[in-house]
């Protein structure tokens, strides 16, 4: 078994065998989940993406299953949980990911990497600023590439959000979302950050964070509108 079959392995089983995922109803309601667009894709879809995608709406943006969106927050947030926080790096390169992922490291204590991700980053060891996380999650696979070029060439588990459009070679654990929407990826980045705390034992399962989701969504200037 290869390196990253192994990694793969060990987030799959838990999608299938986990009760928690079968058995309990959604993170959040599915009117709230809905009216985000958490589950609204792109005009195109690859053959990655085909297993999470539910249906073609007739202006032929592919649906995401969001089922299968909460299921996988879930087992991310079980794995994310633990390591230090300190460990666990999050890539943000888009602009409507930058606050959410701010907002996520302030709760978790994880480290951001927004804006352009310097070459070298991960596996220079001559970089000044290298940094040496256990475990980092993108954003977008394809807007944050090179961080996953290099956590994959070091060996450091990724965690990617995931749209219709996205290919995920050297990517370790999909979370199929709308991953280039404004409150989209608010709501995300909430829910695996309460998911997250949870399982650490620091948030009682019927508590929320003191941080509101509102709080997560990109504040955009009218010189930005347009801009994701």
């Amino acid at each position: 078994m290869s390196e990253d079959e192994s990694k793969e392995n060990s987030f799959e089983p838990k999608v299938e065998t986990n009760q928690e995922t079968t058995m309990e109803g959604l993170l959040l309601p599915r009117d709230t989940l809905l009216s985000a667009g958490i589950h609204i894709g792109t005009r195109m879809k690859t053959r990655d993406m085909e297993p999470f995608i539910y249906r073609v709406r007739p202006d032929g943006l592919f649906v995401l299953d969001i089922q299968k969106t909460d299921e996988r927050i879930k087992v991310a947030a079980k794995f994310l949980a633990r390591f230090e926080p300190g460990k666990v790096a999050v890539a943000a390169s888009r602009l409507y990911a930058h606050e959410p992922v701010r907002k996520y490291c302030e709760l978790t204590g994880a480290t951001p990497v927004v804006g352009r991700f310097i070459p070298g980053l991960l596996s220079n060891p001559m970089y000044a600023n290298r940094i040496d996380p256990e475990v980092i999650i993108v954003s977008d696979p394809r807007a944050d590439a090179q961080a996953v070029k290099e956590a994959s060439k070091v060996g450091i588990p990724i965690v990617a959000l995931c749209s219709t459009d996205n290919e995920f070679p050297g990517v370790d654990f999909v979370i199929p979302t709308n991953n280039k929407g404004r409150r989209a990826l608010a709501v995300i980045f909430w829910l695996l950050a309460r998911q997250v705390l949870r399982e650490r034992g620091e948030l009682s399962i019927d508590k929320d964070p003191s941080v509101a989701i509102e709080d997560f969504e990109a504040k955009l200037s009218r010189d930005d509108e347009g801009v994701t």
